[in-house]
């Protein structure tokens, strides 16, 4: 298959969208279609596309500099959303039941990239699938570096909130690193995988002021060199009993609470 504290001031620079933007670029595709982002903006001038609402089967971003926001999924082709470029932002939008494939709601691969104030719910692992809320891997595709998600819901997730993979988790193409993942303020709910958030050999993810609610054994696994992550102010459902689980590769530079379990 492929925590309250100060966001460090260079990641909260570095992620900002300046406050010049474009006009917002028109959804050429018909309602019930496929959504294909390929032109991009400029760093001072973002492209943006801007759904108002509308219904789309899915979106594809290949493209840097974008911001998509306002789109409708409701049984989109899995992945209802994948993004694979540079300073691209997804947000308030909402993606109900993705259909086929592994049934993930996102999949992202790029630096720079924000997913904010969406909503994704029910993803099923009928058929064998292991259907995440978002996932990112690399294994012929880049790394993910300087992510942020921030203030999502996901909503009835069959597996994990979210799945983060490196180049060098053993299954990956070991090129690169995937680093600095900001995970904040989002509501997390597992109904069926053993926990919430995973990450194999991803350096430097902070996890704070999420909500993790009742399903999995464990809310957070940290695993395969997933080394330098800090773990503060999450609220974590009194059905989970372990809130941390860590292997000894990922202990150096770890901040948080006194891992209970493993990952």
């Amino acid at each position: 298959m492929r925590a309250l504290t100060t966001v460090p001031v260079l990641l909260a620079v570095l992620l900002a969208i300046p406050a010049v933007l474009t006009a917002a670029a028109p959804a050429a595709q018909s309602a019930g279609s496929r959504l294909h982002i390929t032109a991009g903006g400029t760093p001072n001038h973002p492209r943006v596309y801007s759904g108002g609402g509308k219904h789309v089967r899915g979106i594809d971003v290949d493209a840097d500099w974008v911001v998509v926001e306002g789109f409708t999924l409701d049984r989109p082709s899995a992945p209802g959303v994948e993004i694979r470029g540079d300073h691209v932002t997804l947000r308030d939008t909402t993606i109900t039941a993705p259909q086929g494939g592994d049934g993930d709601g996102i999949r992202f691969f790029g630096d720079y990239i924000a997913i904010q104030h969406n909503t994704i719910s029910r993803t099923s692992n009928r058929g064998g699938a292991h259907a995440d809320c978002m996932q990112t891997f690399s294994s012929d595709s880049p790394p993910s570096n300087h992510v942020r998600i921030e203030g999502n819901r996901c909503e009835k997730i069959d597996n994990m909130c979210l799945m983060a993979e490196g180049p060098n988790d053993g299954e990956g193409d070991g090129k690169g690193h995937t680093t600095d993942f900001l995970i904040k303020d989002n509501f997390c709910e597992t109904l069926v995988a053993s926990q919430t958030l995973m990450f194999e050999d991803v350096q430097r993810a902070t996890i704070t002021g999420n909500t993790f609610a009742a399903g999995p054994d464990h809310a957070i696994g940290l695993a395969i060199h997933s080394t330098g992550a800090r773990v503060e102010g999450n609220r974590v459902d009194p059905s989970i009993p372990c809130e941390v689980g860590i292997d000894d590769s990922s202990r150096e530079g770890y901040s948080g609470p006194e891992p209970g379990c493993d990952p």
